[in-house]
C-alpha cells in the first residue's frame, strides 16, 4: 500500500500522506511518493489544482523521519536535507497551485512542507511548529527561510528558537495559515478553493504564481543552499547525538554546546 494516495475530485487532485500510525512522518518513501504523483499530475490537463493533506485526525505530518536521521553522518544529513529541499522547491515551482489542508500536527519537516505550498488552510485542532532545536539541530528543509518570509523574522525566530507548537488561531494571526475551519469541513473547503481556482485561466494562474514567488526571492536560493549545508554540519555535533538519543529514550536532552 502506498504511503501517499491520490484521489481526484473534479479538477482537484488530493494527495494524502497515508501513514497515520507514524503520524504521517515524512520518510524517504513518502517524499518519493509525493514526487512521483507530482510527476504524473504535472502533465494532466484535467487537474488544475492540488491539495495535500494527512490521513487521520491527529496529524498532517508530524515531522521528518528522526529514526533515519539519528545516526546520519554530516554527508548523509546533507543528502537528506537535499531530498527535502528538492521536493519542496518542486512544490513551490509547480505550475499548478498547491493547497495544504493541515489537519492536526504539522511539525518540523511537516511544517516545512506546509510552508512550501501556495495556500495553507488549517483545521481548528491544527498545531504547527519547528521543534528541531529539541533534537540539537534546526530546520533543514527550508524553514529558516520560508517561515520568516511568510510571517515575520521575529515570529519565525521565536518559533524556531523555542520549538513551541502554535495553535491554529495564532498561526492565522501570524500569517502562517490563510484560514481555519472545523476539522470536519477542512478537506471540502480546500477542494472548494481548488475548484474555484480551476475556473480561472490556467496560464494566468501559473504565471501569477511564478511572479509572486519571484517577488519574494531576493537572495532566497543562496540562503536555502546555506541552510542545507549548515544542516548537514549540525550532524557533526555532540548536541545532535544527545538530542536524538534523548528523543528515543523519552528523556530531557542535556545539551553542552559542542
Amino acid at each position: 500500500m502506498s504511503v501517499v494516495t491520490l484521489e481526484q475530485r473534479g479538477s482537484v487532485a488530493i494527495l494524502t500522506l497515508d501513514n497515520p500510525g507514524k503520524l504521517n512522518a515524512l520518510s524517504i518513501e513518502m517524499l518519493d511518493g509525493i514526487g512521483a504523483h507530482l510527476d504524473a499530475l504535472e502533465h494532466d490537463d484535467a487537474v488544475r489544482a492540488v491539495v495535500i493533506t494527512g490521513a487521520g485526525e491527529k496529524a498532517f505530518a508530524a515531522g521528518a523521519d528522526i529514526g533515519h536521521m539519528r545516526e546520519a553522518s554530516v554527508e548523509e544529513a546533507r543528502d537528506y536535507a537535499a531530498l527535502g529541499h528538492g521536493l519542496f522547491a518542486r512544490i513551490e515551482a509547480f505550475a499548478k497551485p498547491v493547497i495544504a489542508a493541515v489537519n492536526g500536527f504539522a511539525l518540523g519537516g511537516g511544517c516545512e512542507l506546509v510552508l512550501a505550498c501556495d495556500i495553507r488552510l488549517a483545521s481548528d485542532n491544527a498545531r504547527l511548529g519547528q521543534p528541531e532545536v529539541n533534537l540539537g539541530i534546526f530546520p533543514g528543509w527550508g524553514g529558516t527561510q520560508r517561515l520568516p518570509r511568510l510571517t515575520s523574522p521575529g515570529f519565525a525566530k521565536e518559533i524556531i528558537f523555542t520549538g513551541r507548537h502554535v495553535k491554529a488561531d495564532e498561526a492565522k494571526a501570524a500569517g502562517l495559515v490563510n484560514h481555519v475551519y472545523p476539522l470536519a469541513e477542512l478537506l471540502d473547503r480546500a477542494v472548494a478553493m481548488g475548484e474555484e481556482i480551476a475556473t480561472k485561466g490556467p496560464l494566468a494562474v501559473s504565471t501569477a504564481k511564478r511572479l509572486v514567488n519571484e517577488a519574494m526571492e531576493g537572495d532566497y536560493r543562496d540562503a536555502l543552499a546555506r541552510e542545507q549545508a549548515a544542516f548537514g554540519e549540525a550532524f557533526g555535533t555532540e548536541d545532535q547525538r544527545e538530542g536524538m538519543a534523548a528523543f528515543f529514550e523519552k528523556r530531557e536532552a542535556k545539551f553542552t554546546g559542542r
